[in-house]
């Protein structure tokens, strides 16, 4: 059930329409609840069992971690949560790729062993760290445990994130739980302000320059240096958008329904350094690793070598966690060097940077370009190919000039050239003169809460926004394919 199809748009009016009602809190969040399980089971019934499974002991586990006062029980609830997590996520999505990369170890003794294909989960890979985070909050004594599984199960199946994210900690969540939920005149504005910027993102960039980045990934033999560049910079685009505008649309339906959902991205093309990538790209997966995986295996407390290898350890195993494929330990390999290098050279010059902004925001864009490729290839053959190919060493090939690549990175201009005055008023607290006009004169508003970070929201309140919310509708509509392609982060 993609966000932008009309299926889900039928599915998301009911859902409001039931939590408009007049019911008690308890009544919304178990219908919440069973709609939820619903749209899971819309991708793969035979999976909701699973979901509700991990769920279930996760609850139990949390509950005697909080009852416990002896560490060592404490500890070992803590590891039969993890392992019913990770064993979940290791068993459905790395059991193939071990086996496969086992048999090429057999194969020297002429040994092999079958491979199992085994069907991912939708979603798998966001709600086990979902879990995961909150039994070690827990363990930490950070957290409170949720009153019932019921409630805990609300949580962790909630519909907006629950296939692609954002990666929404209990301790922001579970908060929220308390407050009465339905739509709101004002909730259907935001939410629906957010919710349509990322669907223009899917639709109208993202599955555009899809047709571009597809066939260079494809078969890039037959392309020549420069129509490589453009595929490679076609897909910087579509992941950048795809993702960001899933995250947005979830953002959107959340807050339609009254809860708010963290910010996920924050303009990261516009990065001076690796480092601020990461802080800007997939925010809730890089903190996720940073708070449960980097910082307990030591972090920078350990002296510099040991830090440059917890931040490869990390980056990798971020690799590892989008896909079982060697590109994308590759993948991470490659951000965790870039990290290393990154700190050991702040550190070596006082935290000075290397290059100016000018040069380092260029630099950091092609160094991250260039990453997608092992990230978008299906195998290293055809990495191998595309990198020989972008710096002119695997021979001539067809030529051809994309104009919806040319568009949308033009739009994506325009759009980060208004992003970046609005973020920084959000940062200054306060906004330029022209910039609170131009908003006051199309009837729009900047609003930002702690969660979800600063948004735009529409109205049509005057003649000119309702001609640009109006004008922004009609293009949609035009212009948006007849079959939306599924998110890219779907496959992770």
């Amino acid at each position: 059930m993609l966000f932008s199809s009309p299926r889900f748009f039928v599915f998301l009016v009911v859902v409001l329409a039931v939590l408009a009602l007049r019911l008690r809190l308890r009544g919304k969040l178990d219908f919440l609840l069973v709609a939820s399980c619903l749209f899971y089971a819309a991708w793969d019934y035979r999976y909701l069992a699973l979901l509700l499974g991990v769920s279930a002991i996760n609850h139990h586990c949390g509950l005697r971690i909080h009852g416990a006062d002896d560490p060592r029980v404490r500890r070992r609830w803590l590891a039969v949560s993890v392992i019913a997590s990770l064993g979940t996520l290791a068993y459905f999505k790395y059991t193939g790729f071990l086996l496969h990369n086992l048999n090429h170890v057999l194969a020297l003794a002429g040994l092999s062993v079958p491979v199992l294909h085994v069907l991912l989960p939708a979603g798998v890979s966001f709600y086990t760290f979902k879990t995961m985070s909150y039994t070690i909050d827990i363990y930490r004594r950070e957290l409170l445990p949720s009153r019932t599984l019921m409630h805990y199960s609300t949580y962790v199946t909630f519909f907006p994130e629950l296939i692609a994210g954002p990666i929404v900690r209990a301790s922001v969540f579970l908060p929220q739980m308390d407050r009465e939920i339905g739509p709101t005149v004002d909730r259907l504005r935001v939410g629906a302000s957010i919710f349509l910027l990322g669907l223009t993102k899917k639709l109208l960039i993202a599955d555009r320059v899809a047709l571009a980045a597809d066939p260079v990934f494809t078969r890039p033999e037959l392309f020549s240096t420069p129509a490589v560049w453009l595929g490679v910079l076609a897909y910087t685009i579509q992941i950048y958008c795809d993702f960001s505008g899933y995250s947005d649309m979830a953002v959107g339906t959340a807050k339609m329904i009254g809860y708010d959902l963290p910010r996920n991205f924050r303009m990261p093309y516009l990065s001076a350094n690796v480092a601020e990538f990461w802080r800007r790209w997939h925010i809730t997966l890089s903190t996720w690793l940073r708070d449960y995986l980097y910082i307990p295996l030591g972090g920078n407390r350990r002296g510099g070598v040991r830090t440059y290898g917890n931040l490869a350890v990390t980056m990798l195993l971020g690799g590892l966690w989008h896909g079982a494929s060697w590109n994308f330990v590759l993948w991470g390999g490659l951000h965790g060097v870039a990290l290393a290098v990154h700190r050991a050279q702040g550190e070596l010059r006082g935290g000075r940077a290397l290059l100016p902004p000018v040069l380092a925001v260029p630099v950091t864009f092609v160094f991250v370009m260039l990453c997608w490729v092992p990230f978008r290839s299906p195998d290293w053959a055809t990495t191998r190919v595309i990198l020989g190919k972008l710096f002119g060493l695997a021979g001539p090939g067809a030529d051809f000039v994309p104009v919806a690549v040319v568009l949308c990175a033009a739009a994506l201009v325009l759009a980060h050239a208004i992003g970046v005055p609005l973020d920084r008023s959000v940062a200054r607290g306060s906004m330029p003169a022209w910039l609170g006009r131009a908003l006051g004169a199309l009837g729009f508003e900047l609003r930002s809460d702690p969660i979800a970070g600063w948004y735009v929201v529409l109205g049509a309140s005057t003649f000119a926004g309702a001609f640009v919310v109006s004008t922004w509708l009609l293009l949609l509509f035009f212009f948006a394919p007849t079959g939306s392609s599924p998110f890219i982060y779907f496959q992770f």
